[in-house]
């Protein structure tokens, strides 16, 4: 009902059908079968654009030891992620938002599964909310020693399964950018990794601004955000150009959902 009422609002206010709406599914929640029913019978209910996940519920909640994987990889949770990724597929909503990172001392927010899944189905689209980021950890350059730790971890699980750049693992950027734009090295590091291992196709703009308020700052702040030439030479980052920048802020995600953006001369 809530998501019928908004797009009513949104609708008659814009006079556009560009709202998206993302189904919840929680497969590991009751019922496997019951799970996958809901789902057929949300998309007959509504226009779904993508699933939103959460792996760590209700691990993270409350309920400890209990949450799943994408890739089935853990025999001791429940094995729902197989079955969620074939049936998204099977309803024509080949994209996950899977929420990865911020992750309230769960394990299993961890992206660690992300690659094998995105190996196995290169037909869905996976989009990691937050991109692994997590608030204790200060985001430096990918390496050894740091390969397990906060968005390094995405693109360690990418390596590992061979899923390249702009291949079909997307990195969004609510919260994550909240966080470190006022941190221009961290803020760098972020960007200039998820642009180079991610791809510069895939890296999508996000805020989160239901909890920080009004998303201008954030605006401002990646468009007038530059890498510099040292972090470029030093760690192989990509030069932040205006073209980037407004792949990241949204041409990037109408390509995903099959968009078309509003051009006026």
């Amino acid at each position: 009902e809530v998501m019928d009422e908004t797009r009513r609002v949104t609708e008659a206010l814009c006079h556009h059908e560009r709202l998206l709406l993302h189904g919840l599914v929680l497969p590991n929640v009751g019922s496997p079968r019951a799970n996958l029913d809901a789902m057929e019978a949300l998309v007959t209910r509504h226009r779904i654009s993508a699933w939103k996940t959460f792996t760590h519920f209700p691990d993270a909640f409350g309920d400890p030891g209990t949450a799943w994987w994408l890739d089935d990889h853990d025999p001791s949770l429940p094995q729902v992620g197989e079955a969620f990724l074939e049936k998204a597929v099977e309803l024509g909503v080949p994209r996950v938002c899977t929420h990865k990172g911020l992750s309230s001392g769960s394990p299993f927010a961890s992206p660690q599964d992300v690659g094998r899944a995105a190996r196995k189905h290169p037909e869905v689209s996976f989009i990691v909310y937050h991109s692994g980021f997590e608030v204790d950890f200060v985001e430096g350059p990918y390496s050894r020693s740091t390969r397990n730790v906060g968005i390094n971890r995405l693109i360690t699980s990418m390596r590992q399964a061979g899923v390249g750049p702009n291949e079909n693992v997307y990195a969004e950027l609510g919260s994550t950018w909240w966080n470190v734009m006022r941190d221009p090295t961290q803020a760098a590091h972020v960007l200039g990794k998820l642009l180079r291992y991610v791809g510069e196709d895939n890296v999508l703009w996000g805020t989160d601004c239901l909890f920080y308020g009004s998303p201008q700052a954030q605006i401002q702040a990646l468009r007038a955000f530059h890498i510099t030439e040292a972090f470029q030479e030093r760690y192989r980052y990509p030069r932040l150009t205006r073209e980037t920048k407004a792949k990241i802020l949204g041409l990037n995600a109408v390509r995903l959902y099959g968009v078309d953006p509003i051009t006026v001369p």
